[in-house]
């Protein structure tokens, strides 16, 4: 279906004096949505009128397919999205430092090991946590987790299929270089998201991370030299050993790992 757009002349209204502004109307046929009868206007009316900007668009319909389309124009700063010459706002920033979780099954250190009076010594388990027969149950606790967010406004050239398919890719990605102040695998990009401001306007993009700190030369327990990136997964082996002292066997850590569980991305390819 053809849409056709005819500006109705006698609709133009005018108001001059201390606040001046201009109505234009057209009548849109062959649309078969309201978006389509602005888009249709969009095209063909100007962003400017006699030096004032566009405001804003409104459509009423007549029938299925016919609209009436109201441009309406005055000095103030254009709020019209669907003006792709107006120039987007400013990139904004939020964040939180609202902490993570995570089992923790060998401590940091054993502060205290106390005995029933007169009976062996309380077993060592070499800082394991809440060991029982079955093994290690551990102990949930909260651990620093900064979550931030970047608003950005993009122009309708800068996102392409291939852009997005880029996010995409680096979504679920750890920082493979310093980003915003932080150092390489401390960076965790969450994903992106996107609207369209008007049909030819610019791109308004939310992007999400979250941030762990990276461990360096570290000490849980008995272990030391721990190295863990953010995001790595540290876990322990436990093995069955004979605590003398105790008269019993225990279960105790026996060897640290540390495993990269994110893939590592340049954030660059984020375009901010």
């Amino acid at each position: 279906m053809t849409t056709t757009v005819h500006q109705l002349i006698e609709g133009t209204e005018v108001t001059t004096g201390a606040s001046p502004s201009v109505t234009l109307k057209y009548f849109v046929d062959g649309a078969v949505s309201e978006n389509l009868a602005l888009d249709a206007v969009l095209a063909v009316c100007p962003a400017t009128y006699n030096g004032m900007p566009r405001q804003s668009r409104s459509a009423e319909p007549i029938s299925d397919t016919k609209y009436l389309v109201t441009a309406r124009y005055s000095p103030q700063e254009s709020n019209d999205q669907g003006n792709a010459g107006s120039a987007p706002p400013e990139s904004s920033y939020e964040f939180s430092t609202g902490g993570g979780s995570e089992m923790m099954f060998v401590s940091l250190s054993t502060k205290q090991r106390v005995a029933l009076a007169g009976g062996p010594q309380a077993p060592d388990f070499h800082s394991g946590v809440n060991v029982t027969n079955d093994g290690p149950q551990g102990v949930e606790r909260t651990v620093p987790i900064f979550n931030f967010s970047e608003t950005h406004f993009k122009s309708a050239a800068e996102i392409t299929s291939s852009s997005i398919s880029t996010l995409f890719a680096l979504t679920g990605c750890v920082n493979n270089s310093a980003f915003r102040g932080f150092a390489s695998g401390e960076v965790l990009f969450l994903g992106a998201r996107g609207s369209k401001r008007g049909v030819t306007g610019d791109w308004e993009i939310t992007y999400s991370f979250a941030a762990s700190p990276n461990v360096t030369n570290g000490t849980i327990g008995g272990f030391t030299g721990i190295n863990k990136d953010g995001w790595d997964y540290l876990w322990f082996l436990f093995e069955d050993k004979e605590d003398p002292n105790a008269e019993k066997i225990v279960r105790r850590p026996r060897a640290a790992y540390i495993e990269q569980i994110y893939k590592r991305g340049s954030f660059a390819g984020l375009g901010i």
